[in-house]
């Protein structure tokens, strides 16, 4: 279908699972069971999480409802505060994003190299894998939204149905011994620090697990109803914390909570439950498979961005072009995969650069759901709001700006430097717009 909507209950409630889901759930867990203190602490914050993480997808929900167009994320800011707002804070976020995702790749790699050969190959192998991959999926893209999310659900699926079945592998009653740990990682004892403190510390990462979905209000406008915005983002949430909450707890019985205490690799130690040595494998054919389902969905979401941005003239013309047949955003798609696969020369070592898209993800999490109000204020698609659930939504709201604002906080107070260069780039980008684009609008 190269016109209409493609994108229907199901294959939303996929992008949402796709953009929460990703690595990160392979690696966390031991990181949040070395700062947790307790296992009570440990399951604590990962209920907590995923009980804000809802309170966000109503809201969220709504706010789909209400301006339901390409490249949402964009349009609230612009919109509901400044365009100089939307403009810096989509700026930083499109550069961090492609940076991710080039990093991303790389990390791909390096598990195909370890699938196929048993240890890390060179630059050149890495950077080839990465390229090829994006190249892939630009492919697919370059098709049109209707085949992208096709390929998005094939990958979502299969890979939920593998973490399902390594939740499964406490149903082998067996206990899997770690192979190794990050000798410098720091663990927290209950008794050294006092349980709130502890919590605190734990939820912040929790919070970015369980994070992404934001992106989907950037497919606004080609949902076939406006009535499947909220319906597929509470499924997709809701399917993201029972898979958190149930792989959380296998990590617990099949390795242990003291004994997974930032374990390197923790995900490869259930697949290792059920496939013993070979696990190692399978847990690689995994993570690339994680790889690639983040590489699509990134080149599905952020040139809807783009295009938003170029509508508004933020952006040159350019990132408007589509493809008069399949409609795919060509503009911004080609843009967005050269700056990846520009990053993925310079190495994993960006990653460090971006300290402060911590800092900035919290920022924006926070002001963009704070724009319900502004919504709600101006009465905008008043009659497309319906249902029982929006009666809870500004409270739900509430609380999680300011579940954001308080991770914003901790930011500020863990990591000074990356939050103030977050302060300073966004300042930079909105002297910017006021020079050329302002200028040139008045």
């Amino acid at each position: 279908m190269a016109s209409g909507k493609p994108l229907g209950y199901f294959s939303l409630t996929m992008i949402v699972v796709s953009l929460v889901v990703g690595m990160g759930i392979f690696g966390t867990p031991a990181k949040v069971a070395a700062s947790s203190g307790s296992s009570v602490i440990f399951f604590s914050v990962w209920f907590t999480g995923g009980l804000v993480a809802l309170c966000g997808a109503l809201t969220y929900a709504e706010i789909g409802v209400r301006l339901p167009v390409m490249g949402g994320y964009y349009k609230i800011f612009a919109e509901c505060y400044h365009p100089a707002v939307g403009f810096t804070v989509n700026a930083l976020i499109l550069i961090s994003n492609a940076a991710s995702l080039g990093v991303v790749a790389l990390i791909g790699a390096d598990y195909v190299s370890d699938l196929l050969f048993g240890k890390p190959s060179g630059q050149g192998f890495t950077v080839t894998v990465s390229i090829i991959a994006v190249c892939l999926f630009y492919t697919v893209n370059l098709m049109g939204l209707q085949t992208s999310s096709r390929m998005q659900n094939i990958l979502t699926v299969v890979k939920t149905a593998v973490m399902v079945l390594l939740i499964a592998s406490v149903l082998k009653g067996v206990m899997v011994e770690p192979h190794g740990y990050n000798e410098n990682a720091q663990v927290y004892e209950l008794g050294e620090k006092g349980w709130l403190k502890l919590f605190m510390i734990s939820l912040v990462p929790v919070f970015f697990s369980y994070g992404g979905y934001q992106q989907t209000i950037n497919f606004g406008s080609e949902v076939q109803q406006t009535g499947i915005f909220p319906k597929a983002i509470i499924s997709g949430i809701f399917i993201s914390i029972l898979l958190y909450v149930g792989i959380n707890f296998a990590y617990t019985q099949v390795i242990g909570y003291e004994r997974m205490k930032n374990v390197s690799a923790i995900g490869a130690l259930l697949c290792e439950a059920w496939f013993g040595k070979t696990g190692a494998k399978v847990f690689d054919g995994l993570m690339f498979l994680s790889v690639l389902a983040y590489v699509n969905v990134s080149l599905m979401s952020n040139p809807r961005v783009m295009y938003a941005m170029s509508q508004d003239k933020v952006l040159p013309a350019f990132f408007s072009k589509r493809n008069a047949k399949t409609l795919a955003l060509t503009g911004g798609l080609t843009v967005f995969a050269i700056i990846t696969i520009v990053i993925t020369f310079f190495g994993k070592e960006v990653d460090n650069i971006l300290g402060f898209s911590i800092f900035l993800d919290s920022i924006g999490m926070s002001t963009s759901a704070a724009t319900l109000f502004i919504l709600r204020k101006r009465k905008k698609n008043e009659e497309a709001v319906s249902g029982t659930w929006t009666k809870w939504t500004p409270l739900l709201a509430a609380i999680f700006v300011l579940s954001y604002a308080g991770v914003a906080i901790a930011v500020i107070i863990d990591k000074p430097f990356a939050a103030l260069t977050g302060v300073i780039l966004l300042l930079l980008l909105t002297v910017v717009y006021f020079i050329f684009y302002y200028r040139k609008k008045s």
